[in-house]
Parts: C-alpha cells; structure tokens; sequence
C-alpha cells in the first residue's frame, strides 16, 4: 500500500505538540519545507534535535515551535552564530542539550540498535561532561582507560529528506551522507520527503544506495526544492547568498518575522515558495549534470 501522502497531511498526522523531532541531513538536503510546513502548522512544545542545527532551527525557534533544542556546534555555518537560537538559550527562553557531533551521532545509534547506551572514546570535549550531566566516564570493563558514555536518542518523529524514493519508502541518497539512516532506524515515526518520486525498479536497480528502506517509513511526500537553502547533491545548489542574508536579518526580530510572514506563513507550500524565488535564483542555483559511471550488478 502506497504511503505517498502531502507533505502538509504527513505533518499533521504524525507531528504532535511536545513530540522530539529530529531534522537530519548534513551540509545538504536538509529539510527546510518540512521545517516551514511545521511552522506554519503552529506546532508547539517541541524538542528539536539535530547534529548542526543549521538555520531551520534558528527559523522555527523564532516561530515559537520549540522549548529545547538538543545539538553539536550551533551555528550559520561559514558565517557564524544561530543568532535567535543562541539568543534564546542566554535569556534562558529555551532548554538546551549539547554533545560532540560524535556524540549524537552516537546517541543516534544506540537509540537504533535497540541499546541504552553506547560507548565513546574520550574526546577534547571535556567541559561538555561538565555542563550536561547526560556525558558520563565509566571504568572500561576490560582494564583500559575510562570510556565515555551517552545515551539512546529515539526521537518521536524523524524527517529525512532525499534524492528519490518509491511510494513505500525505499530512498536512495548519494553526495555527501549524514546521520540519516540513524535518524531514521532509531525513530518512532518517519517522514520522507523527496526531490522525485521514482518506480520501485529504480530503487532496486541500486540496491547500495538504498540508505533508507520503507519499512522504517511512515509517510512519503514529493518535495522538489525541500532544502533549499541547502542543497541536494545533482538538483540544485547551496544558496551561500541567503546565508549571509540570514545573518543580517535574524540580527533583528522584527526582521526574523517578516521574512516567516512573506517565506512561510506567505506561501502555501514548497511548490509557491520555489515560484515566488524567482528565475534568477532558479538559474543561479542550477547544476550541471556530472553522471557516476555505470556498474554492473550482474544478471539473475
């Protein structure tokens, strides 16, 4: 049965108020439209967890959506702080978790293998054990020196977004791969969102880049354009420009919402927000198509 849904019905359905919500994606396909739809659907009370939370955390702080944020290094990457999150964390308007990257990565894979915990090497991070009394050094069983421990995370909802995927599930990314695949086994709910929706044929004719499979999916949604401002390697490209405007306007919150009202609020889904960007941000952002080479997978 197909699990292909609206994007605006898979956040009604399977993000509720107070649920941990975990956006993956490194660096790109990140999955800004997800994070929009949740804004605009005034989801409240929410836990946002996320290795680099990257600006959709920064937007949906200032909308209200969040009372905790749970994360590795905050910041606008290459330009500088999370001006709201940061913000709202010194005020003390917002609860806060942090953790090495490998830390929550770490996190996630406990919470995916079913563990309570896992084991780390120590790291230069020391001043994080003393500021999250969640980092913990126990004795190494077997003689060695003291390892570090961190526990599961299972968030309630996991949002991946991909290249592409079948009706059911089956997504297939390529460029550079995060913590989606953790993000997704060690969650209660997925929501996948895709830059194209393909025949289960696709999917199988290369079965390694299955990093996520149906069964751990719960609703499907095609979203081209989903990350822009990031990227999804072989679509579009990062949008540096807006990255250094966000630094500009998240200074000031009257700025902060006339950009929710005019890109979020103003907008009734992805498909209006990537029209009303504009042609020439569609032909600044356009790649070149630059094909791997053909394997052969043999014949059955």
């Amino acid at each position: 049965m197909s699990k292909l849904i609206p994007l605006k019905k898979a956040i009604a359905d399977y993000v509720t108020d107070g649920d941990v919500v975990y956006a993956a994606g490194f660096t790109h396909l990140i999955p800004f439209a997800a994070g929009h739809e949740i804004i605009r659907q005034g989801k409240k009370n929410l836990t946002l967890a996320r290795a680099t939370p990257d600006l959709i955390y920064d937007q949906m702080v200032a909308a209200g959506c969040a009372k905790k944020v749970i994360f590795s290094y905050m910041g606008n990457p290459g330009v500088g702080s999370l001006r709201v999150v940061r913000g709202a964390i010194e005020r003390g308007e917002l609860e806060w978790e942090e953790y090495s990257h490998f830390g929550m990565i770490t996190r996630l894979q406990a919470g995916a293998s079913g563990l309570p915990f896992l084991p780390m090497n120590q790291t230069g991070a020391e001043d994080l054990e003393t500021v999250n009394p969640r980092i913990k050094r126990i004795p190494d069983p077997f003689g060695g020196k003291d390892v570090i421990v961190v526990p599961a995370l299972n968030p309630d909802v996991a949002i991946v977004h991909v290249q592409r995927a079948d009706k059911n599930g089956n997504a297939h990314l390529w460029g550079i791969i995060g913590e989606q695949k953790e993000a997704a086994f060690a969650s209660k709910k997925v929501i996948l969102t895709a830059e194209e929706i393909v025949d289960e044929s696709v999917i199988r004719s290369d079965p390694n880049r299955t990093m996520i499979p149906g069964i751990v999916v719960s609703a499907v949604c095609h979203v081209p354009f989903a990350s822009h401002p990031s990227y999804s390697q072989g679509y579009y490209d990062r949008d540096n420009e807006f990255y250094l405007a966000w630094d500009k306007i998240s200074e000031s919150k009257e700025l902060t919402q006339k950009y929710l009202d005019e890109w979020v609020f103003g907008v009734i889904d992805r498909n209006a927000y990537w029209k009303k960007l504009g042609e020439k941000a569609h032909k600044r952002l356009k790649v070149k198509a630059q094909y791997s080479d053909r394997i052969n997978y043999g014949k059955y």
